[in-house]
């Protein structure tokens, strides 16, 4: 009796007290983004040092405006030169006078990626791709960016590496650098040599932090019932509240958009909805056949001013293990949990529809999937053919209550009365 208390307290507190609990993903449990520095040489008042981002998350992705990474100096170190990155202010560099100015001063630096097509004597390996890093899944070449750097250290500092980490992405938070094993490296194939230093920081993704409301939501359709269930109302605010700005379609013709410039974000402006979500996810069970059964999937839109690029689907179902064919769309099963394979991942094909367009008439993707069914397993009952979780882009989509879903109609207390009545008139008729 005394360990299971023991035990559930442990687990109270890893999830409900610590901060690091925030960020779990049951869909991509070890899912991070990993910053490494490597020390590549210490010249005794400087270092040039290689940093890269890596994106070890299964489906969620950081797309335009990209990353934008950031730390402390804990002395006076400035930047003396960039490779691969820029900062984004110079800061006071008065100290500098009569000599070549740094790169950067700041206290702060904020670092950007460079943009594809920067001239070749501003880059470094695997840079410049405007910030962007593609997750695991979708394409594993682009989930890296990397940059380089010569710094002078402060000699009042311990410790050459810096602290508090941002990766500037909403949602994300870092963690304190760790020293790990040095990185290796090897330019032949035959020689390996390795870092001075390497240094890890690990950060994580939180929807709570990114949003305090949620981004999606899905609405399910049937064949076999006439009903379609809407997105829950609120779903993702609602009208009058405070920032659940919206317009009508009426008026986008009219519709003046925020400018905004590179690095920032533009603010949502999305189309007056019951649920009031820049996302719709609705799932239709199309048809049945005698071992398959076919379900259409259509993502909206309804951002005026928001383009999705690389977007993504994550669903959980149980007959996901037997998608027999996706017909416009890309498809891949995640992690398998022992026997249970029920988590797939969606995502668009290239220069097709890997990029969902701003609310409008081609403001949406959507694909048919065809699945078997699986015997003993199967069923149109109790709404056995609708998923259970959906997230878009790493964001869990509000579902609606399962008690609404569309149930197969119940024709057995009309016919079955009809039929016996029929019987007794057999020998009035005869």
């Amino acid at each position: 009796m005394a360990n299971n208390i023991f035990i559930f307290i442990f687990f109270f507190i890893i999830i409900f007290i610590s901060p690091s609990s925030y960020g779990y993903d049951s869909l991509d449990p070890f899912g991070n983004i990993t910053v490494t520095w490597d020390f590549l040489s210490d010249n005794g008042d400087t270092f040039d040092v290689k940093v890269s981002i890596y994106n070890f998350q299964l489906f969620r992705h950081i797309e335009e405006p990209g990353w934008k990474l950031g730390w402390a100096w804990k002395g006076d170190e400035v930047i003396w030169a960039m490779l691969g990155a820029e900062a984004t202010e110079e800061g006071n560099c008065t100290r500098f006078r009569g000599q070549q100015k740094p790169h950067c001063c700041q206290k702060k630096p904020v670092i950007i990626d460079l943009m594809p097509g920067t001239p070749y004597n501003m880059q470094s390996a695997n840079c410049c791709k405007g910030g962007v890093l593609t997750s695991m899944t979708q394409d594993v070449s682009k989930h890296g960016a990397t940059f380089q750097m010569n710094y002078i250290k402060a000699s009042t500092s311990n410790s050459s590496m810096p602290e508090n980490f941002t990766l500037g992405v909403s949602g994300y938070s870092c963690g304190t650098p760790f020293q790990v094993s040095p990185t290796k490296f090897t330019k032949d194939g035959h020689r390996w040599q390795q870092v001075l230093e390497t240094w890890n920081v690990t950060c994580i993704y939180s929807q709570f932090l990114a949003s305090p409301a949620p981004k999606c939501c899905v609405s399910l359709s049937a064949f076999y019932n006439s009903t379609i269930v809407p997105c829950p109302t609120c779903s993702c605010n609602c009208q009058g509240l405070p920032g659940a700005d919206c317009v009508n379609s009426d008026k986008t013709s009219v519709l003046k958009l925020p400018q905004t410039n590179r690095g920032e974000v533009a603010p949502p402006i999305i189309r007056c909805s019951h649920h009031m979500c820049p996302i719709r996810i609705h799932w239709h069970v199309k048809q049945s056949y005698r071992k398959h059964w076919r379900v259409k999937i259509t993502i909206t839109n309804l951002n005026f001013v928001k383009n999705y690029s690389h977007w993504n689907l994550v669903v959980l179902h149980p007959n996901l293990q037997s998608v027999t064919q996706v017909f416009s769309f890309n498809y891949q099963l995640l992690q398998n949990y022992g026997n249970f394979n029920d988590i797939g991942m969606f995502w668009g094909l290239p220069y097709y529809n890997d990029m969902l367009l701003t609310h409008g008439v081609n403001g949406n993707v959507q694909t048919e999937v065809l699945l078997h069914k699986d015997e003993g397993e199967f069923s149109f009952k109790e709404g056995w053919t609708f998923p259970r979780k959906i997230s878009f882009n790493g964001d869990e989509c509000v579902m609606p209550s399962p008690d609404t879903y569309p149930r197969l109609p119940n024709t057995a207390p009309t016919t079955l009365p009809l039929l016996f009545f029929s019987i007794l008139l057999l020998p009035i008729l005869f």
